[in-house]
């Protein structure tokens, strides 16, 4: 079992820093998968995957890699189920931990709301991200970390 390693949905993720942060500190490889080059840290630990533009290329690279003892950063639904059926953690950038026991409902939700705005209703988006949600994040992803390592240890 290799350590655990860190994959972002970077496109709109606000908590790359705090992944670099715990990563460093942890010991973590992080990959940064993106439709476009971004300014980023540079680091030994740190990696930039800039794939092609289309939908769900970079999706597809992180769901392709990702494993038991992995930490998958997103707010994709579709990605997060595909990395939960590999075995990866799945957390979202507020700290929100997707779960095996709640994708099946937030993907039903998910086609929902894409019904009604398709049908021209309007409905509403997430909250504002705050400080909240960054520590809430924060403390997510150090639980994430320490289950990653005791399942590395199984």
């Amino acid at each position: 079992m290799h350590p655990p390693r860190l994959f972002i949905d970077a496109d709109a993720c606000p908590v790359k820093d705090e992944c670099f942060r715990v990563a460093e500190r942890c010991g973590l490889m992080v990959f940064v998968v993106s439709n476009t080059w971004m300014q980023l840290r540079r680091a030994p630990f740190i990696e930039q995957v800039v794939v092609d533009a289309g939908p769900d290329v970079a999706d597809d690279w992180i769901a392709e890699r990702a494993v038991a003892g992995d930490i998958v950063i997103t707010s994709d639904l579709p990605l997060a189920d595909r990395c939960l059926k590999s075995g990866a953690q799945v957390l979202k950038s507020n700290g929100q931990a997707i779960t095996q026991d709640m994708i099946g409902s937030a993907l039903a939700g998910r086609e929902i709301g894409e019904h009604l705005r398709s049908i021209g209703l309007t409905t509403s988006g997430p909250p504002p991200f705050g400080p909240k949600d960054r520590s809430n994040f924060l403390q997510a992803l150090d639980r994430a970390v320490t289950r990653a390592r005791l399942q590395g240890r199984a």
